[in-house]
């Protein structure tokens, strides 16, 4: 399940108040093999995107590209002879556009009816694969808004499917688009292998939006189509890559909510197919990224507060901060000498780093004029024999020594994390209001290593509702919070957790709860990812009913004291708006405050501008009205 909804969903940064200067933001960064030049789509304050090509050394722009104004630019790719790749999405026509800069002259390759994303060159930089969904009724991923639920259900469904071009020659257009793999299989993630011959890929059979907690690791032959099993990992698998002799696949393997939200140890495997080995078990570090160069493996780690550079499974550079680069934590040359990566934390707006992997530096300065409007510190502390991590946001410029409400935010997954995210994300506008925010990483999450990822396996609501309360205690220590007036928020699995903490402690005066679980038992029958499941409760509900009721928050309504205000998409397929519809039934039978707002259209997070500005007003309000200081 995809319960990985932020906060920066909970309250749209796009809703909330606007930041002392306009901020740029670098999407999609990669590096061009030599090492000497990377691509960004440039992103301004007024969401207009330019697809930048900057030097390596010096962080200035080497040319522009906006060859379509009317379209919106992903998945930057760069061939091996430094050809640039991108895709180009025209919304109103309903197509993708996959195009190349060759000499300083953009060529179309092949235009898509439908979606696409992930556009990689093969090894000799003649062909180009791509992931295509021809004609989807929806986006890609469980978390978008799934298509209305009429006629025969579970009969149809979107396919993710390989396409390959050449790079040279008429471009394709989109009615004669064949891809390669096969009909009836959900490709999620590929590599191509280094002699050009194939891929290696994740993938499984039907409904790509329940199916990834199964997905298996498969090579795929480039012109047949033909579909080889080399793995069925007993985690779930992400980044598949295919090492530089061609002879082992490395990829991330461990307990992940969704596709999306990586996650867990470095595992390897023969290509031609045999049993995974961990190289990283015990690690006290979770893998967030992976790739294969010629000098061997790199990637990208999460080690308590701190993001990290991993080269050969040895950790390296390392921030309190956040990266990102395209599709994955960072962005290496071929030889993996040179990385680069956007760089970000609570008081720093996103620059890029670039430079020698020990020690990159900071090669772009659009940013440096956007001051804080806020203070963050890592707060760490000890519970049940676990170190646990998470950060502690301040208004800026408040008094030390006035009491002050708090409002604790926890994060879906549960596999996933709280990182740093300029101006917090959404939660600017409650620090404008004068609130504290405490966003913890209880177990269940990444930053600690996999056991402890899998800590709260069959134990939802349990230990981690224990490392959230003893957080708070941490925090009330170093910081004037008024532990009478805290307040609990949280979407997805946050969503849940905050339900249930309603029924479990009354220590919390206001919670609001975003698109989550109240009724595991309905929730497993109704919801449209089911297989998320099995890997935290080990037996499907059918075998194991128990285990599902015993963390129901309706089974314990009778305990609920807490005003709660409740929201959902009304298409949200990984947590039916049914979930809330149920837990604002019960609040009212208990004669408990509570307000539900379900929003037309919306899936698995509010993205309407206008519906995301409603939530932030509706959530800023309930918190004033409950938490306000008494006289």
């Amino acid at each position: 399940m995809r319960l990985t909804l932020t906060v920066a969903l909970l309250l749209s940064a796009a809703a909330a108040p606007a930041l002392a200067a306009p901020v740029v933001q670098y999407r999609g960064l990669v590096i061009a093999p030599k090492g000497d030049v990377i691509a960004t789509i440039d992103v301004d304050s007024n969401d207009r995107s330019v697809i930048a090509v900057r030097s390596v050394k010096t962080g200035k722009i080497i040319r522009a590209l906006d060859p379509c104004a009317k379209c919106s630019y992903t998945a930057l790719a760069f061939a091996p002879d430094g050809s640039l790749a991108w895709l180009a999405r025209d919304r109103a026509a309903g197509t993708v556009t996959l195009a190349v800069d060759r000499a300083g002259k953009a060529h179309t390759v092949a235009t898509v009816r439908g979606i696409a994303q992930t556009p990689r060159f093969s090894p000799d930089g003649k062909r180009i694969a791509l992931l295509v969904t021809i004609g989807a009724a929806k986006e890609a991923g469980a978390a978008q808004a799934g298509v209305r639920q009429v006629g025969e259900i579970g009969e149809k469904s979107d396919e993710q499917r390989l396409a390959v071009f050449a790079v040279v020659g008429a471009p394709v257009a989109a009615d004669a688009v064949k891809p390669v793999s096969p009909a009836d299989r959900y490709i999620y993630e590929y590599d191509w292998t280094p002699d050009g011959a194939g891929f290696v890929v994740t993938s499984a059979l039907g409904n790509g939006d329940n199916n990834w907690w199964v997905a298996t690791l498969d090579a795929v032959d480039a012109t047949t189509g033909a579909v080889r099993n080399i793995a069925k990992p007993s985690t779930q698998i992400n980044a598949p890559r295919v090492s530089a002799d061609g002879r082992n696949v490395a990829y991330i393997g461990g307990l992940m909510s969704d596709f999306g939200a990586v996650g867990g140890d470095i595992w390897s495997v023969p290509l031609a197919g045999g049993e995974p080995a961990n190289m990283t078990a015990k690690a006290n570090y979770t893998v967030t990224s992976l790739d294969t160069t010629s000098g061997g493996l790199r990637g990208t780690t999460l080690r308590g507060a701190d993001a990290t550079l991993l080269t050969n499974a040895a950790i390296g550079w390392s921030r309190p901060a956040t990266f990102s680069a395209g599709d994955g934590k960072a962005a290496w040359s071929a030889d993996g000498k040179t990385v680069a990566m956007v760089v970000q934390d609570y008081t720093h707006a996103p620059a890029i780093f670039a430079g020698p992997a020990a020690a990159p530096v900071q090669i772009t300065h659009d940013n440096d004029a956007v001051r804080a409007t806020l203070t963050a510190r890592s707060i760490n502390w000890k519970n049940d024999g676990f170190n646990v991590q998470g950060w502690l946001l301040s208004p800026l410029g408040a008094d030390p020594q006035k009491k002050a409400p708090m409002i604790t935010i926890v994060h879906g997954g549960p596999s996933s994390a709280s990182v740093p995210s300029f101006g917090g994300g959404g939660a600017q506008a409650l620090l404008d209001k004068g609130y504290y925010v405490f966003l913890p990483n209880p177990r269940g999450s990444y930053g600690q290593g996999e056991a402890f990822t899998a800590a709260n396996k069959r134990d939802f609501g349990g230990g981690d509702l224990r490392d959230i309360l003893t957080g708070v205690d941490a925090v009330e220590k170093v910081a004037p919070i008024d532990d009478a007036r805290l307040g609990l928020m949280g979407g997805s699995y946050g969503g849940f957790m905050a339900m249930w903490a309603n029924t479990q402690t009354n220590r919390f005066k206001a919670i609001v709860a975003g698109a989550g679980l109240s009724n595991w038992v309905s929730y497993y029958g109704t919801n449209g990812i089911d297989q998320w499941m099995l890997p935290f409760f080990g037996k499907t509900l059918y075998e194991d009913r128990k285990a599902y009721e015993d963390v129901s928050a309706v089974n314990f309504i009778k305990n609920a004291k807490t005003p709660t205000f409740i929201y959902v998409g009304e298409r949200d397929i990984e947590v039916p708006p049914t979930q809330s519809t149920e837990y604002w039934h019960g609040l009212k039978d208990m004669g408990v405050p509570t307000s539900l707002v379900i929003y037309p259209e919306e899936g698995h997070g509010i993205r309407n501008p206008v519906n995301a500005a409603d939530v932030r007003t509706r959530t800023l309000a309930w918190f004033d009205t409950y938490l306000a200081e008494k006289k």
